[in-house]
């Protein structure tokens, strides 16, 4: 047992010796104290109301270690289901106060279950909710009483019939509480030196892939104005000024430059980005010819 572990049972230990000298209400004191609280709002009689209850809190928490949950939360929670059960509790219905309180105790514990099983929601259906508390439970009962091994489609139908579900939603909510959350900061193995995190990879590229796409894109960009030598004076100003600008001109713009009309201009840069594609051979592949004109694979060519 961890050091923290024993600093929680010792906690614990401290706990139920405290709540153990709370002594038990008769019936008629606990009628009394619950007209006072009901009729006046004496907080001091819900108090005593509370605590000569609480250990019956820890009783109904440990039906629910099972679970996986440290008891002193699920405690924790039950007592704050115990003191809304004293808020709405009418002593005039003729039953004890746990009686009724349990039902409260029961419902805080179980919602705190269900929100920290999972960091996915868990049981968010009535039949869900009855499929969480009672699918272990029945899963026991069923090997104990036909011996079964591993679940499977024929148990997951029996325990559908039993419990008044759909096999689907018994396969379901086996897998959902069979795949319990992991902390990426758990360690891996008993040494503790690694960590789940250190095995998930980064989301940066790496140092290689970095380098490989900065020589790709010197060697396009080399290509490209290689290519650009190739083509004439106008040829050479239409690609610029159409594909390679940050703010390209407009085919009208262009047509006036050179004093012909705005079809002319569309034809002639066709024809020059035809000829650059030849021109650069298989990296026309890697060249990426927007509509509007940006050439956007390869940064700063025409600056």
């Amino acid at each position: 047992m961890s050091e923290t572990q024993q600093r929680a049972r010792g906690a614990l230990e401290v706990y139920l010796s405290e709540i153990s000298r709370f002594p038990l209400l008769s019936l008629d004191d606990e009628q009394r104290l619950a007209r006072r609280h009901r009729d006046l709002g004496d907080t001091r009689a819900a108090h005593a109301l509370v605590t000569a209850n609480l250990r019956f809190v820890v009783k109904v928490a440990h039906e629910y270690r099972a679970y996986g949950l440290r008891l002193t939360d699920l405690i924790q929670e039950g007592n704050i289901g115990l003191m809304r059960a004293v808020q709405k509790f009418d002593p005039d219905k003729g039953i004890r106060l746990i009686s009724y309180a349990v039902w409260w105790i029961r419902a805080y514990i179980q919602n705190f279950l269900l929100r920290s099983w999972s960091i996915v929601k868990v049981g968010t259906t009535q039949a869900q909710r009855k499929l969480f508390f009672s699918l272990g439970r029945t899963r026991r009962a069923l090997c104990a009483d036909e011996g079964a091994g591993s679940m499977g489609p024929e148990d997951f139908r029996r325990i559908a019939r039993r419990l008044r579900v759909k096999p689907s939603e018994v396969e379901e909510m086996e897998q959902r509480m069979d795949g319990r959350d992991l902390s990426l900061d758990a360690p891996v193995g008993e040494d503790g030196g690694t960590a789940h995190l250190d095995f998930l990879p980064g989301r940066e590229p790496s140092a290689d892939l970095e380098l490989g796409d900065a020589e790709e894109k010197q060697q396009l960009r080399l290509a490209i104005f290689q290519a650009l030598d190739k083509l004439d004076e106008r040829e050479r100003f239409i690609i610029l000024k159409r594909v390679m600008s940050d703010r390209p001109m407009t085919l009208k713009e262009l047509g006036e430059h050179f004093g012909f009309s705005r079809e002319r201009a569309r034809q002639l840069e066709i024809r020059a980005k035809q000829k650059l594609r030849s021109s650069l051979g298989a990296a026309a592949a890697e060249v990426d010819w927007p509509v509007d004109g940006q050439l956007v694979e390869v940064e700063g060519a025409g600056a």
